[in-house]
Order: structure tokens, then sequence, then C-alpha cells
């Protein structure tokens, strides 16, 4: 009886451990509409600490502050909420700081979310704000042209094409912390990117967001729909 209870436990355990989603994700939502955004788990402690954030309501009624097209639109400063029309924002914080997380592989595709920081010679990522990347398609002449007088180090074959046929903004690359993608909703961020700003990138319409977990039964049928159409998931 006792080896029997065993293997049923075994099975019972697997079948959970099958059941979880591969990756936490967030659905972060504003008037001009909503998107998903997935956490890498090699960024385990910028994913932790945005994921506490969340679910203590930090970003609800935060502002994207600073957008600017064919490159990225900011957020999560927690100054932002009932900021004054005009007032520049931007240097809100919660007090702390992370220590950087790169991986060569982890790069400033279109979509990426990625941590906003100042110009401490840590690189240390700010513990609140961040920033989702739009980018542009670059050419090979672009890219070696960054490669020589600003990245000084190579971009692997593979991102180069993903630079060329996605887009990004490849001279962050290892300079700020990327940990995570929109997996569903990019057109968010091309609405967002391209609306009217004063002098300082801040929309003159304010753009407030919600910012929720999803659910580990929402995130499985998320995956589930990856693996049906054959759409991969990050290994990230």
């Amino acid at each position: 009886m006792n080896k029997m209870f065993i293997i049923l436990l075994l099975l019972c355990c697997n079948i959970v451990f099958a059941a979880r989603p591969k990756h936490q994700y967030v659905r972060l939502k504003t008037e001009q509409g909503e998107c998903i955004i997935l956490l890498y788990n090699h960024t385990p402690k910028h994913r932790d600490n945005f994921i506490k954030l969340v679910k203590d309501g930090f970003y609800d009624g935060a502002l994207f502050h600073r957008v600017i097209s064919n490159f990225m639109i900011q957020g999560g400063d927690p100054d932002s909420k009932n900021a004054p029309a005009g007032k520049e924002l931007g240097n809100g914080d919660v007090g702390y700081t992370i220590p950087p997380e790169f991986s060569d592989s982890l790069f400033h595709k279109k979509g990426v979310l990625a941590a906003a920081r100042d110009d401490n010679p840590e690189k240390a990522s700010s513990g609140c704000q961040f920033y989702i990347v739009q980018g542009k398609k670059f050419t090979d002449p672009q890219l070696d042209s960054l490669e020589t007088k600003r990245l000084h180090f190579k971009i692997p074959q593979w991102e180069r094409e993903v630079y060329k046929t996605l887009g990004g903004s490849p001279h962050l690359d290892r300079k700020y912390t990327v940990y995570g993608e929109v997996v569903k909703g990019l057109e968010l961020v091309d609405t967002i990117a391209v609306m009217p700003a004063d002098g300082n990138n801040r929309p003159l319409k304010d753009v407030k967001m919600t910012v929720s977990l999803l659910k580990r039964r929402e995130a499985r049928r998320l995956e589930k729909v990856f693996r049906e159409k054959h759409i991969p998931i990050s290994n990230y």
C-alpha cells in the first residue's frame, strides 16, 4: 500500500508540475489598449522585483511619461501618478536599485521590456522604472557602423537578422538589463510611441497604466496557443 501511495503521489506531482506555465506573465492595460508581457527566467532579480511591485499595485495609475517614436516608451515613475500637466517626470524611485543581469542572448529587439537606470558606473537598474522598445529596422551597413563606433563588439548573426526584420534598439545592448518581452498586443507600443508629446517627451494626453499578474490557468492557456500555432516560447 505504501508503494502504491508513493507512486500515486509522484504521478500527481508530475501532473501538477507539467501544468505549470513555463514563464510568468503580466497584463499591461491603458486606454489605448493592452498587451501581455512574458518575464524572463534568466533575469530572476528583475523578474521577481517586477512581480512584487505588480502584486502591490505599484504601477496602477502610473504614466508612460516618456515616449520617443522609433525608440521606446518609458514608465513606472511613482511621481507620475496624478502629476500635473507639463511637469517633468522620470526622477521617481523606490529607494533601491537592482544589480544588472546582462546576457549576450538578451538583446533590445522590438517589444522587449527593459529596466531604466541613471548613469551609475555599475549599470544598476532602477527599482521601478522600465521601458518597452519600439526601435526601428536596421541595415547591415548601419549595424556594422554601430559595432565599430558605439558597441565595440560583434552582434551575432541571428540577432542581426532580428534587427533587420523586426527591428529594435541595438545601441542599448549590454548597457541596460532586458528582462521580458511583449508576446501579445505589440501594436500598443507603436500606438503610444507616436503620441504627441511635449519638449520632455511626455505625452500631451496622459497614458495611465494598470498592470496585473496573469493567473496560472490563463498563462497555461496562452502557452497552449503558442504550441498549437508553433509560436516559439522564449527559453529565457
